[in-house]
């Protein structure tokens, strides 16, 4: 089992398959976007599943989900998900998408046996859009967003960053629209993960100012506040249910006690935390002939080493320097 030095638990496995994206929203890289990892650091197909069927098969991940930069543009994307799903015991299997290109491959991921889609929306206004994210796919994501709902990949979540006087106005908005859709929302706080190291503290909104803008507008009663376990959303029901929000209070609700995630980035780094400061080269030890045995192992020392939480308070606070595009989520 990867079990840390606190008695947590990991079985919850992020990996990114890309550092790339075709978005470049600003809390997580600039206009110009970043130097790309070169194909050759990249683990390909066949590491991948290596490394997720020893995490499932050996050390007790039962859940897997497959992140970027941008999940979608990874070629063997349905091969890996399809290698996924045939483990056994088999995990969950999800990917966090900004679901572009999802209209034309929903379908053929919910034959892979892909559970389900957490898609990024942060605003319903396409001059906000391109304001966010430089570019202009506002229509593309709606449609990624619909075809997962047609093709069963429910519950369709939709993850949502307001950023203060751009579209914080919106949140109101955003829990229509979910309503409406039959889409579950999540509204996260924004993180210190962007390449520009330009997130300060006072331009974040808190889930506090989250659940203050929501409420004139619904009532918002916690669901099952003794169960939430290691799940990092704060779940309400809206009005009385059945429909839900969350708010992930990453920064001022952190829920690092409880944490059951480990991650593994697209050039075969280990990470027990998103704001690690250390890695775990598992690269290295697969291309050098390392055996499963080995290699599992070496995860259970690197998840052994996690701290007991993310320190963001603290004033010795260093942001990593890998960007949230290069970690995955």
């Amino acid at each position: 089992m990867l079990v840390d030095s606190f008695g947590r638990v990991a079985t919850d496995l992020r990996v990114s398959l890309t550092d790339k994206c075709n978005l470049r929203c600003t809390y997580c890289m600039p206009p110009e976007g970043l130097d790309w990892l070169p194909k050759p650091d990249l683990l390909t197909a066949d590491e991948i599943c290596r490394v997720v069927t020893i995490g499932v098969e050996r050390l007790g991940i039962t859940e897997v989900r497959y992140t970027g930069g941008e999940p979608l543009l990874r070629r063997e994307l349905v091969e890996i998900v399809t290698r996924t799903t045939a483990l056994r015991p088999r995990p969950q299997v999800s990917i966090t998408s900004n679901g572009i290109g999802l209209a034309r491959l929903a379908a053929p991921l919910a034959a892979a046996g892909l559970d389900r889609v957490n898609i990024s929306l942060d605003t319903l206004d396409r001059d906000a859009f391109i304001r966010l994210s430089h570019r202009d796919r506002l229509a593309d994501v709606l449609a990624g967003l619909a075809a997962a709902d047609a093709a069963g990949l429910r519950p369709v979540k939709v993850n949502t960053v307001l950023m203060r006087d751009i579209n914080q106005h919106e949140a109101v908005p955003l829990l229509r629209f979910c309503l409406e859709q039959g889409y579950e929302l999540r509204f996260i706080e924004q993180m210190p993960l962007d390449a520009q190291h330009g997130w300060r503290r006072e331009n974040m909104v808190t889930a506090d100012e989250i659940l203050d803008m929501l409420a004139p507008e619904f009532t918002l009663t916690p669901d099952d506040p003794g169960e939430r376990g290691s799940a990092p959303a704060e779940i309400f029901l809206v009005d009385g249910g059945p429909a839900r929000v969350g708010v992930i209070g990453s920064v001022t609700r952190p829920f690092c006690g409880a944490c059951d995630r480990v991650r593994l980035t697209a050039d075969g780094q280990i990470r027990n935390c998103l704001f690690a400061t250390e890695e775990s080269d598992l690269r290295r030890s697969l291309r050098a002939g390392a055996s499963d045995d080995e290699l599992a192992a070496q995860w259970v020392a690197a998840v052994r080493g996690k701290r007991a939480g993310h320190g963001i308070d603290d004033p010795s606070f260093l942001q990593p320097a890998r960007p949230m595009s290069a970690i995955g989520g």
